[in-house]
């Protein structure tokens, strides 16, 4: 009988220590105020997740089906144990029938795929653009200095988990913010691999 235990709770920790997907690229087909309309790519969505999945020991990959029209991809999660856990299969429609729209396809499927199997999502002010309320940014930007500290600071992974969560809710929709808090992460994490390394 096929248990998937051992990865299913390590990914729950993992879940704990995801990061936002930050919207840093830019799509010139969706104008605003003559700017090109910002987006979580693939890349920043990866960035989000893959750290806090190889520190609880998953491995992630996304597997590719024959697809006449299109592409479908599936996001699968291996545990060290050997443990699979699967998001169940996501087709994509090409929009052309050449390379180049069957890469779309591609790098769109494995975009939402691995947002919707990660339960991660960007922000997004889509609905009040579409209907021409935009939200004024009126709040103070916060001040995540003895949050940022605490992530220097912490002792090990639970604890950083908790603080790193802390810290991302308290730079509320600032992503400057959030990208600071992400990188104190990745700098804590690297410095307690060389550290247990010696």
């Amino acid at each position: 009988m096929e248990t998937f235990s051992k990865v299913a709770a390590a990914f729950v920790k993992a879940q704990r220590e995801f990061g936002p997907a930050l919207k840093s690229a830019t799509n010139p087909a969706f104008q605003r105020n003559g700017k090109g309309g910002k987006y979580a790519d693939l890349s920043a969505c990866i960035d989000a997740v893959i750290d806090a999945l190889n520190n609880n020991n998953i491995a992630m990959t996304q597997r590719t089906s024959i697809c006449d029209n299109g592409v479908i991809i599936e996001t699968v999660f291996v545990h060290e144990t050997g443990e699979i856990m699967t998001s169940g299969q996501l087709h994509v429609p090409a929009s052309k029938q050449d390379p180049q729209g069957y890469g779309s396809a591609l790098t769109y499927a494995r975009r939402y795929s691995l947002m919707a199997a990660c339960g991660i999502a960007p922000e997004d002010d889509d609905g009040n653009a579409a209907s021409g309320k935009l939200s004024p940014r009126t709040t103070p930007v916060p001040d995540i200095t003895d949050h940022v500290s605490a992530i220097e600071a912490s002792a090990n992974s639970e604890e950083l988990a908790v603080v790193f969560k802390a810290a991302i809710e308290a730079c509320g929709e600032h992503q400057e913010l959030q990208a600071k808090v992400i990188a104190a992460k990745k700098t804590r994490v690297e410095r307690a691999k060389k550290e247990k390394a010696q």
